[in-house]
């Protein structure tokens, strides 16, 4: 039988989720997520490689995954349906799954495709209230409270010593074997509409904890705690400090995970999974 290599994109609230992989007798987004497959392809189990994992508490808009079946299970899953096998299986899950964890399409995937190591780019958000009147419990959630005022001036200018490629070991939890040299392309805080601050974060990869680690360190800056080298000065550690606190969970939120031309997909997943050293 054929293989066929399925890309599904998806959203979820990160709250009620102990973060994106799978954990003995705990409630995660993949085990959600692979459980309804199994049911939904007739299979006795699934097993799904992610974008980007995400830690507890951490919501996605863009998520992208990838998972590998036989031609013939997606064809003969979907019935007597008269709509497209693929398509099938998105109102089936939908319908399956929890309110809280959403599939908005599923395609089969271009030759070369890695959910993970064709990816080029993941983009975050982290908002934050730092006003009571942009306190807003409807949005809880996703908003992160700050008592104190915060300068965005400050905080970009601050956020411009950590962009391009570098060792971010300071910013990250140590895994044994995992580099922690990453590019940041963008990072830059900006206030939308209602007057929340938003950071919105572009690089090639992320460690764990990287992200909201970087909002700590600009938030303490931006409140006037710190002064705006501090940044730099953390950077050029290269190695974890307590002196760096990660940002809530709840503010951050995966947005979108960019990918390059067709064509370049496989090449980029073998050029992905070598090892990365920064130059002498």
């Amino acid at each position: 039988m054929a293989a066929v290599r399925i890309r599904i994109d998806l959203a979820y609230d990160g709250t009620d989720f102990h973060g994106w992989a799978t954990q003995p007798g705990l409630r995660t987004v993949q085990g959600e997520l692979q459980a309804a497959l199994a049911t939904a392809l007739r299979l006795p189990e699934t097993w799904v490689t992610v974008a980007g994992r995400t830690d507890t508490g951490v919501h996605a808009r863009g998520q992208v995954i990838h998972l590998d079946v036989e031609d013939e299970v997606v064809i003969e899953s979907a019935g007597r349906a008269k709509e497209p096998p693929l398509a099938t299986l998105v109102r089936r899950l939908n319908g399956m799954l929890p309110a809280d964890l959403r599939i908005h399409r599923a395609i089969e995937a271009p030759a070369g495709f890695d959910a993970r190591f064709s990816a080029i780019w993941r983009r975050y958000a982290y908002r934050v209230a730092d006003q009571p009147a942009l306190v807003d419990p409807l949005r809880r959630h996703e908003v992160l409270p700050w008592q104190r005022p915060l300068d965005l001036s400050r905080m970009n200018a601050a956020a411009t010593d950590l962009l391009g490629l570098h060792d971010f070991g300071s910013f990250c939890k140590a895994r044994d074997g995992a580099t922690t040299i990453r590019e940041v392309q963008q990072l830059v805080w900006e206030r939308d509409e209602a007057g929340v601050a938003v950071a919105r974060v572009i690089a090639d990869a992320f460690c764990h904890g990287m992200v909201r680690s970087l909002v700590g360190c600009l938030l303490e800056i931006g409140d006037g705690r710190k002064e705006v080298a501090w940044a730099e000065q953390i950077l050029a550690e290269a190695r974890r400090t307590s002196s760096v606190h990660a940002a809530a969970a709840r503010g951050l939120t995966l947005e979108e995970v960019g990918y390059p031309p067709d064509e370049a997909l496989a090449q980029r997943a073998e050029q992905t999974r070598g090892r990365r050293v920064l130059a002498e």
